[in-house]
């Protein structure tokens, strides 16, 4: 059994560490509020807002919110207990991109929290040293040479130093009280587990903890990690350094380096390369974000090491050239966004990387002028040939680059919270382990899993491609949290897990919101295509069903969505929230994906 600690110790434990004392989610309200949380995808009220894809998680923030928290500590607070009850998309294993507005100032600062690559990987690292070719994909997935230096942990630390009000042990004792006290499963944990029983099942330590008696958790029972709240409790007690420095990054470079792997598996589980030194040497960077004006709003977005910003950007820059509209104007708006979207995906692969390493023009990929020498090469009644070539940097005419575009290796799962506060602050957070499931491998009695995110590197190396794998790089990402002001307040919120959909879903989205007339929880429910520069368009089946045939006479091909690595067809995950003029708050989770999220507010009323 997993359960090697009574909840009691480990509850003694986290109040040594420093921690406030615990409740739980549903009792810690704050502030004399102990009525009961109306949980649903959709909430209006005032006073602040927390959207997320667990109703956990989203009830953790809330309570940090209402007993005087800000956006920042409610979103760490989120993330922590995303890691308890999302552990197959995010957790201390991994990295992600923390966007956070000041209210009073209304400036705008990013914390870049991706993984980065070890020292000792080489050009040839996703190579075969027996055959001298790339290994397939699919025996990077499970090991140790995909696994890059976690910055969660760095990312949560920094955040609550210089955003929030309140320290990191504080704003992870809820998130440890419930890995300690356990969640209930339901049925996207159960199913999510039982995509990887293969993968899991390789590793003893991953298939104790999620595979226990050889099943996956039923849906109803409750699951607990009392080794995670162990680890949670350390960090609370003893500071970040405690998972880059010492006994606990020791246990992390030995199972990357020598994977744990059961004797019987047929998984090839090549071992990576990361070092104590890697781990010691992490730092997360602070950086501006990306920013656009569409139609009167600010958009503010993730720069590289991020693709979000840039790509979303880039398509809404497009855009803003064409009257969209709902009722007829529909088709011909999704053409257009479909097209926007293939090239702002062309100049992605063409031009975005770390840009420790690569010189990312992004000024000129954000500049109007580019956009419209992107513009001019759509036709806005007929789909381009695809793939569409890059667009050329000096932004003359319509022209454009070649570029061999490689395979995106990016994975669908992550996950994203939203965070507005009674002051004004925002946060945009997403995370990720990558793969659902990450790597698959659990670090042995610390009750968590590692990434796999090495893998979002272009496994084949080229010296001239933005994202080939070097020592200390950050490999390109999609991940898109995003903020968009108006007048100088904060009006949407944004993020999606998906991997390169989440630049798509993001985009559509804020389409669906400020130009086809749709409310806030509408534009989230509705249907989502994917264009990624590609022949056709994965679609989820509601949009084929309402949409084919209106988009066929502009020769839009669409094709169901799916993955291979899971049994969903579904594109993103979003949590979102608005603010209007009034400051009154609409906070929109989706209502049916990844099985729903929760929206929650500090102060309901009525729409």
């Amino acid at each position: 059994m997993i359960v090697r600690r009574s909840v009691a110790a480990l509850s003694a434990l986290t109040l040594a560490a420093g921690a406030v004392a615990l409740q739980s989610p549903a009792q810690a309200r704050g502030g004399g509020h102990d009525r009961p949380v109306a949980a649903g995808p959709t909430a209006y009220g005032y006073g602040g807002a927390v959207s997320s894809v667990d109703r956990d998680a989203s009830e953790v923030g809330l309570a940090v919110l209402r007993s005087g928290g800000n956006a920042a500590d409610a979103a760490v607070a989120t993330a922590a207990a995303l890691g308890v009850t999302e552990p197959y998309s995010a957790g201390v294993g991994g990295g992600g991109y923390f966007m956070f507005r000041d209210g009073r100032s209304g400036r705008v600062t990013t914390i870049d929290g991706r993984e980065t690559a070890p020292a000792g990987v080489t050009p040839r690292t996703f190579y075969d040293e027996a055959t001298g070719q790339p290994r397939p994909f699919a025996d990077l997935v499970s090991s140790g040479v995909s696994v890059g230096v976690p910055g969660t942990v760095a990312t949560w630390d920094k955040a609550s130093r210089l955003f929030g009000k309140r320290s990191l042990a504080r704003n992870l004792a809820p998130a440890t009280r419930l890995a300690a006290r356990g969640f209930t499963v339901d049925q996207t944990f159960r199913n999510q587990t039982l995509d990887n029983k293969t993968r899991f099942s390789a590793f003893p330590d991953t298939a104790e903890l999620f595979l226990p008696n050889g099943d996956a958790p039923v849906v109803g029972s409750r699951f607990r990690n009392p080794e995670l709240a162990r680890t949670y409790a350390l960090i609370a007690r003893r500071g970040a350094q405690a998972f880059y420095r010492g006994a606990l990054a020791e246990d992390i470079a030995r199972t990357v380096q020598d994977p744990p792997k059961s004797p019987t598996t047929t998984l090839p589980v090549p071992p990576g390369s990361m070092t104590t030194r890697d781990l010691k040497g992490y730092e997360v960077r602070l950086q501006k974000p990306t920013k656009v004006s569409y139609r009167g709003h600010d958009v503010y977005g993730m720069a590289p090491s991020s693709s979000g910003g840039i790509a979303v950007g880039e398509a809404l820059n497009i855009l803003e050239n064409h009257r969209l509209g709902g009722g007829t104007r529909t088709a011909q708006s999704l053409h257009l966004y479909l097209e926007a979207s293939a090239r702002a995906f062309a100049d992605r692969a063409a031009y975005l990387g770390d840009p420790a390493f690569v010189d990312v023009p992004t000024r000129t990929l954000l500049s109007q002028r580019f956009a419209d020498s992107r513009d001019c090469t759509i036709d806005p009644n007929r789909a381009s040939t695809r793939p569409v070539p890059a667009g050329a940097l000096d932004g003359s005419g319509c022209a454009t680059a070649a570029f061999d575009e490689k395979a995106d290796t990016e994975n669908i799962s992550t996950t994203h919270l939203s965070v507005v506060d009674k002051w004004g602050n925002a946060v945009a957070y997403t995370l990720t382990i990558e793969q659902t499931g990450g790597s698959g491998i659990t670090v042995p009695g610390r009750g968590f899993l590692l990434n796999n995110e090495l893998t979002d590197f272009s496994t084949t190396y080229d010296a001239n491609d933005p994202n080939r794998i070097e020592p200390g790089k950050r490999p390109r990402s999609s991940m898109s949290p995003t903020i968009v002001t108006k007048n100088g307040q904060v009006r949407y919120v944004v993020g999606s897990p998906g991997g390169a959909t989440i630049i798509t879903t993001v985009l559509q989205i804020l389409m669906n919101r400020i130009d086809l007339g749709m409310t806030l929880p509408e534009a989230v429910a509705a249907p989502r295509a994917s264009q990624r520069n590609a022949a056709t368009t994965p679609a989820e089946p509601e949009f084929i069903a309402r949409y084919a045939d209106a988009l066929r006479p502009f020769g839009q091909v669409l094709v169901p969505s799916g993955d291979t690595f899971t049994s969903a067809a579904e594109i993103g995950a979003a949590a979102t929230i608005e603010v209007d003029r009034r400051g009154f708050i609409t906070a929109a989770a989706e209502p049916k994906r990844r099985g729903g999220g929760t929206a929650l507010v500090v102060r309901p009323a009525r729409r």
